[in-house]
This record gives structure tokens, sequence and C-alpha cells, in this order.
């Protein structure tokens, strides 16, 4: 990839305003005048590669760090996220949490570069679509939350993601349980003698080993954006990654990671145990089983930093924050709203009522 200047503007050619990256053009549009930048992001310049793991935690190279274009960082007093910014924007607030309070944030050493990035492919107006329509499900919000304009506070951000590889000889044992029925005679309550069917297990060792490759197992490297919701709207398909050019960021806010990198493998290493753990479990024989250990033992590890396109909804409601998110690829949309009392209480009271008119006709036949 070529080398982006640090002091390279991606000016409107013709009105000079910055021109910001356009999902639903693919390039460079200026929001003013709408010409189109002649700067093309060469999405097939320069190799994705992957990191190998155990190298990249001893130590970094300087030219895998920093952002390749001059960059202002502030962190959110509030929800602790960190913001790059291009350096001549000013006065704005927290991208998540809506707060104010913003203070510069310096580091001991610039931030592990993305190699990589997903570009925005959802357009705003898109988005403004699926969340009024997402708005009208949720039967329980308040009436009044849903006159309200929010869909005007909609922002687009990149959120950092760490993606890992490995391969996985995974050794396991375990008691496999084998169910067999035997009769047995019981008094009931009238003190009567009766034969029933009773299931007993019979416990015999097992064990056995699998073979499996993770592929871009994803671990979020954001504070900003709540971790369910992001569960809920990935996949990000990371097989449509392009190389990380600054151009795709113009206009758009980047969130710096705040999961470092030792961090998220041992959330990685951790995720992968339990898929692990579920595999083995899918393996032993019969039909329950016990005492299952899995002893793996990993290799060709290997990691990417990339960068993930969301448009993000934070708003409040009574003293409580909630966000909406969508994204930015896909158009997959999750979130969380306040639930009127009031309407619960009335759909538990038509519930009340509905039974109890069921049970009046039933007693009545």
């Amino acid at each position: 990839m070529p080398e982006i200047s640090a002091l390279q503007k991606f000016t409107c050619p013709a009105c000079g305003a910055q021109a910001e990256w356009n999902p639903a053009k693919q390039g460079l549009i200026c929001p003013f005048c709408g010409t189109e930048s002649p700067y093309k992001a060469d999405p097939s310049t320069g190799a994705i590669a992957e990191i190998d793991l155990v190298t990249a935690l001893r130590e970094l190279s300087d030219d895998q760090r920093g952002w390749q274009a001059e960059r202002r960082s502030v962190q959110c007093q509030s929800c602790r996220a960190v913001m790059v910014y291009d350096p001549t924007r000013v006065g704005q607030n927290c991208e998540f949490c809506g707060s104010p309070a913003l203070v510069p944030y310096e580091e001991i050493k610039a931030p592990i570069r993305p190699q990589s990035l997903l570009p925005f492919k959802l357009p705003r107006t898109a988005v403004h679509d699926s969340i009024r329509q997402w708005w009208g499900g949720r039967w329980f919000a308040p009436n009044a939350l849903k006159r309200r304009a929010l869909v005007d506070q909609i922002k687009g951000l990149y959120i950092p993601y760490w993606t890992f590889d490995a391969r996985v000889h995974c050794p396991w044992t375990a008691e496999a349980g084998h169910y067999y029925y035997v009769q047995e005679r019981v008094r009931d309550n009238q003190g009567r003698w009766q034969t029933r069917q009773v299931r007993k297990v019979r416990w015999e060792p097992a064990s056995g080993a699998i073979d499996h490759f993770f592929d871009d197992e994803p671990v979020p490297g954001t504070t900003g954006v709540q971790r369910d919701l992001l569960k809920a709207v990935e996949p990000f398909p990371t097989r449509e990654l392009v190389p990380y050019d600054p151009s795709y960021l113009s206009g758009y806010v980047v969130e710096h990671y705040q999961v470092v990198l030792v961090d998220a493998v041992r959330q990685s290493r951790e995720s992968m145990n339990a898929q692990l753990r579920s595999m083995c479990a899918r393996e032993v024989p019969g039909d329950t089983h016990r005492n299952l250990r899995i002893f793996p033992s990993y290799s060709g590890e290997t990691f990417k930093h990339i960068l993930v396109p969301i448009w993000l909804l934070t708003y409040t409601y009574g003293s409580r924050t909630y966000q909406v998110v969508a994204n930015g690829y896909t158009g997959r949309l999750a979130g969380h709203y306040p639930k009127s009392a009031w309407k619960i209480a009335g759909a538990v009271l038509l519930a009340i009522i509905v039974l109890l008119i069921v049970l009046f006709l039933t007693e009545g036949a």
C-alpha cells in the first residue's frame, strides 16, 4: 500500500471542503457540493497478512504503529472510551455516551495500527429507515420516546476488533453414561404395591481427540459500545476486509482500542476453550457424560487488528443511557430501550382478564 502523508487532506476539488467516505457510492464525496474526489482507495494493493502472535507479544516494530495520518486522541471521563479525531475537529461530546467530559489522551507508545478494515457499506438513510422500523416493533417502549426524532442523532464510527487464528489439537477424557431401565416395586399413597420403570446410568471411561482450526475468532477492542449489542450485530464479514487506508476514515470517528493485545489474547483463548469443550462433549459416546476434561495444544497462532463500521445511536431517557447499534456493513441491528410501566401493567391485566374468561368458560362447559 502506498505511503499516505500524515498531512494529506482529502479535500473537495470543487469547493475545498473535506471530502468524506460515502458508503452508497463507495468513494470520497463532498458533503456540501456533492463532488466526487479523484482520490481512490485501492483495496487490491497490499496484503492483509496474519501477524505471528508469539512474536507480537514480545515486541511490535515501530512500522506497525501509528495512524499514517495526523490524529488527536481524547478520552471520555464517563465511559472511558478513547476516540481518534482529525486534529482540526473540536468541541464535540463523547460519541458513545454523549458526555462532554473529554480530556486529551496520551499514551507511552503509539497504538498498533490497524492493518485492515471493513469499509462502511450501509448508508445513513438506510439506517434511519431500519431504526424507525425497529422502534415500530417495540410495543412496550413509551409513546413519548417514539415521538422523539432520535434518528437524527445517529453517528458513524469505526471501532477496533482483534481477530485470532489458531490450530488446536485437543485430547479429552470423560466418563460416558449409558442409560438403562429396571423395574422397581413401590407403594403408592394408598399403600398398594405398584411396578414402575426407573432409569439408571452405567458409567464407563471414554477418551478421544479433536483437531480444529479457528479462523478470525473476534474479540472487540471497544469499551464504548455495549458488548451484548455488538454480539447481536455480529458477524462482521472479515473476508471482505480491505488494506488499511486513511481515506476510508474520512468523515468518521475512530475508537482507539482499550482492550490491549494481551487481554484480547486471554479473552480469545477463553472463548476457544469454551468452544472446544462443547466440541469434545459432542464426541463423548453414550447418552450423557460427566467429568469432561480437555487438554488443548495451540499452534500457528496469528492475529489481526482491524476496524469495523457501526452506526450508533446513544440517547437518554429518564436517568439512564441507551444504545442502538447497526452493523455498518450488513445492516444487522440491535438495541436497548426503556419499558413503559403502564404498558406492562396493562398487558399483565389483560392477560389476567383473558385467563379468568377462559377459566369461567371452562367451568361453565
